[in-house]
């Protein structure tokens, strides 16, 4: 095989048998040893610099799997997989990267004293089938939508990625925008929570709006900077002047005809203007009620000006998205005519304001009634601690969505992963033949989790997992104390993981640890396989 490869591209690198296996299983530790200490409250920060000099602060798992320039083959795919647990759940990129690395650690021994990777693979297998089985027993059913279990599922989310206190700040903020957007009978569409940024403040003057902060203000310098009770327009309309798009050429002999000419382009824009003018004039029929049009298309200046001395707000260019946010918020309707508007079309809100940061403008749309879409504005001195922020916030909307879709959580602290590992002790003894090996090798595994845990908390990893495993069997359901070092209950202590993720993360972990144990021979072709080769010849 080798010497005829090497005839079709004579540059092609080849490893072979337990070469091969070896380069495997150091690349997955490699990235197994990058990831570990950053797992859990207690996990540290790495610090990411760009070529270009940027500076990015993170405990993220996705973010820094993503940043980092990851050459290796193997590691490249275990990135790729556990980028793709993000992708589907949210969470849970850490964990996989590690019990990758683990599974692949625990049956390099194996290997070694000569049993055949296939053996192993068979023992994985059977392992992962009783793992989701006994996931199916140890999930709690609760009441999804109860405000302080999605609280405490969001918490223990959003404090593995960012300081305690900023974390529990952030926790009721994602819970309560999840719960603003939700809609019976309908799926949550977490596009419809707007994450607004503005670099000012501390990172703590974080806030939730139950309405919409867009990023742009009104285009004219006499109208009003806020008004209340205000009824909102939304529409896609053209209110500019637009050329036309074949070249006509026009002549006149007076200025008269000049005048009737320019009447005539600017007519249907004047018309269109007119319209809501007079829809304004018809709601707002008391001085308390104030009007605001956001347009997604353009409005001229002579627009601009007429509704600057009729009081009202315009803002053009307003993004697609936040035109489908606003009729949620504030209700009414988008629409893409003016012709028979009337308040039925119109959505209503408390207050309209603008503020001024810098050379930005921010417009705050709030004081809404049942709305269905709203904003989280996220504040901070610098930019990175931004970017921190909006990455946890993305994270920890994904968890208590999970949450309502499941209708189940897994208690946390490493409870999971303990009690999984002593039924699949007792699992072990029912499997004959040397599978068996494989299913010790999955359980032994899976305390990677609690012993990292522990092991970034500063504690002994052996006496932590062994007082776990006492208490476990003694019939309780135990996590471990990340300030104590102790047993604790995750119930009690209102530590929940996703159901989703840890299911994800069984499946997704055993598929890919199983294909890299059975490559027998990596090939790595030249970059260049042009040229006058062999076969060619």
């Amino acid at each position: 095989m080798t010497s005829q490869l090497q005839r079709i591209n004579k540059d092609a690198n080849v490893s072979r048998g337990l070469h091969a296996v070896a380069l495997n299983m150091a690349a997955a530790k490699g990235l197994q040893e990058v990831m570990k200490s950053n797992l859990g409250p207690k996990g540290t920060i790495k610090m990411l610099v760009s070529g270009a000099g940027d500076i990015k602060t993170t405990k993220d798992g996705n973010v820094l799997l993503h940043e980092m320039q990851i050459q290796h083959p193997t590691a490249a795919l275990i990135a790729r997989t556990a980028t793709a647990q993000d992708d589907i759940t949210g969470d849970g990129t850490t964990s996989n990267v590690l019990l990758i690395g683990e599974l692949l650690k625990q049956s390099e021994r194996f290997l070694g004293e000569g049993l055949h990777p296939r053996i192993i693979a068979q023992g994985f297998e059977l392992a992962k089938k009783r793992s989701l089985e006994f996931l199916e027993t140890f999930k709690v059913k609760k009441d999804t939508l109860d405000r302080e279990l999605l609280i405490n599922v969001s918490k223990t989310a959003l404090r593995s990625k960012l300081y305690q206190e900023l974390a529990d700040s952030l926790t009721e903020i994602v819970t309560d925008s999840v719960l603003t957007i939700r809609r019976e009978g309908k799926p949550i569409d977490l596009y419809m929570v707007e994450v607004m940024t503005m670099q000012h403040k501390s990172d703590l003057d974080t806030k939730l709006i139950k309405g919409l902060v867009l990023d742009h203000g009104a285009r004219h310098p006499d109208m009003p900077k806020k008004v209340e009770n205000a009824f909102i327009l939304t529409c896609n309309v053209s209110l500019e002047y637009e050329k036309s798009e074949i070249n006509v050429d026009v002549q006149y002999s007076t200025a008269e005809q000049r005048e009737k000419l320019i009447e005539g382009e600017r007519k249907f824009v004047d018309d269109r203007v007119r319209q809501i003018i007079e829809l304004k004039r018809k709601v707002c029929d008391t001085p308390d009620k104030t009007f605001v049009v956001v347009n997604q298309k353009g409005i001229e200046p002579s627009a601009l000006d007429s509704f600057a001395k009729e009081g009202i707000i315009a803002l053009r260019r307003a993004k697609r998205r936040n035109m489908e946010r606003l009729t949620l918020a504030c209700g009414g309707i988008a629409i893409n005519d003016l012709e028979g508007a009337d308040a039925s079309v119109l959505g209503h809100a408390g207050s309209v304001y603008e503020q001024v940061l810098g050379e930005e403008k921010y417009t705050f749309i709030e004081g809404v009634k049942n709305p269905f879409s709203c904003t989280i504005l996220v504040k901070g001195p610098a930019k990175h601690t931004i970017l921190q922020i909006q990455d946890a916030i993305r994270d920890g909307l994904r968890s208590v969505k999970n949450t309502i879709e499941d209708g189940y959580v897994v208690p946390g602290a490493g409870a999971f992963q303990i009690a999984a590992h002593a039924d699949l002790q007792e699992f072990k003894n029912t499997v004959s033949g040397r599978p068996k090996l494989g299913v010790q090798a999955f359980a032994d595994a899976l305390l990677i989790i609690p012993k990292t845990l522990a092991a970034n908390s500063g504690f002994d990893i052996i006496d932590t997992i062994v007082t776990l495993q006492e208490e476990h069997a003694g019939g309780n359901v135990v996590g471990l104390d990340l300030v104590t070092g102790e047993a604790i209950s995750p119930e009690v202590c209102g530590i929940w993981d996703q159901y989703r993720v840890i299911r994800q993360l069984l499946n997704s972990s055993a598929v890919i640890a199983t294909q890299i144990i059975l490559v027998d021979e990596i090939i790595r072709a030249a970059k260049n396989m042009k040229g006058n080769s062999p076969i060619q010849q």
